[in-house]
């Protein structure tokens, strides 16, 4: 039978994206890049997101890019954010139909039909992409945000080197932390509506919440990350790259309130795990984190 830890790093393991799922995520980005050429004057566009940062988690879904427009699509910068989606969503529902296209507040998702099945599994294929419209200003980008009606500053590049900073100052275990953190959220039980949303607050808390270097002990630093999370999530968290509005503004007071006792109740579901093995009863342990989890932490 497998020791906590050796469930963990396989666990870990599983979560990280394979050969054949980084093919298929390559396929159907550059698939949706060459026909979004044809359709906007697009200057570039590049991966980014959790799927860029190494922060993705398993099914795979919602993987990010962004098109950077050129000077001739300057008029979407003066009109309400709502137009280019608008625009972007009549393209792709084009190609891909339209009850495979849905409009975001930021993006517009394109669902692949993939089926997950029980074991999270989609042999190996991408369940969804985001388009993001941008405009790069020069000294940051600027996107699209339905709710607010307006464009908005960010600045991906900033995301992706604090996470490779924190990644590196942790042992290099940061980003696997995150991701199991991240799979938990993601996991059926808890309803229809994730307990923090987006998921990248999740990352964004983890660059404070992550600190003092990493401990060793999986089962440990899992306990005390769902702890801290739920001792913060009721605090505001602004944008790292400290452009755009908080992240944590996607959350009213009643939804972090639930998401507090979410992470609270993880918590206490991982100190009783971690007791199971200190008290030699190692399956009993094992059950309990796939419970907390989901069907990708290993049994055996």
């Amino acid at each position: 039978m497998l020791t906590t830890d050796e469930a963990f790093r396989k666990f870990k393991s599983r979560l990280e994206l394979n050969d054949r799922e980084q093919k298929n995520a390559s396929q159907r980005q550059n698939e949706v890049r060459d026909y979004l050429g044809t359709k906007f004057g697009i200057a570039r566009s590049f991966l980014t997101g959790s799927y860029a940062r190494h922060t993705k988690t398993k099914p795979l879904k919602d993987i990010d890019i962004f098109f950077v427009l050129k000077e001739s699509e300057e008029h979407y910068h003066g009109k309400a954010a709502s137009v280019v989606l608008d625009d972007f969503h009549a393209a792709l529902a084009e190609k891909y139909g339209k009850d495979s296209v849905r409009k975001q507040a930021r993006s517009v998702n394109v669902d692949f039909g993939v089926v997950i099945d029980a074991e999270d599994n989609t042999d190996y294929r991408v369940v969804s992409i985001d388009a993001v419209p941008a405009f790069d200003t020069g000294s940051e980008y600027e996107i699209p945000d339905s709710a607010s009606g307006k464009w908005i500053k960010t600045d991906p590049e900033i995301h992706a080197s604090k996470a490779v900073a924190a990644h590196q100052a942790y042992g290099s275990e940061w980003k696997g932390l995150v991701r199991m953190v991240k799979y938990w959220n993601n996991n059926p039980k808890h309803g229809s509506d994730k307990p923090v949303k987006p998921s990248f607050l999740i990352e964004v808390m983890a660059l404070e919440c992550l600190y003092g270097g990493w401990g060793g002990s999986f089962d440990r630093e899992i306990q005390a990350f769902f702890s801290t999370l739920a001792d913060r999530i009721l605090d505001t968290w602004p944008d790292p790259a400290g452009l755009g509005p908080a992240i944590s503004n996607d959350m009213d007071d009643a939804r972090k309130r639930r998401a507090q006792e979410l992470l609270r109740a993880a918590s206490n579901e991982a100190s009783i795990a971690i007791d199971h093995a200190r008290r030699g009863r190692n399956g009993e342990a094992l059950r309990a984190w796939r419970t907390l989890f989901g069907p990708k932490f290993p049994l055996s």
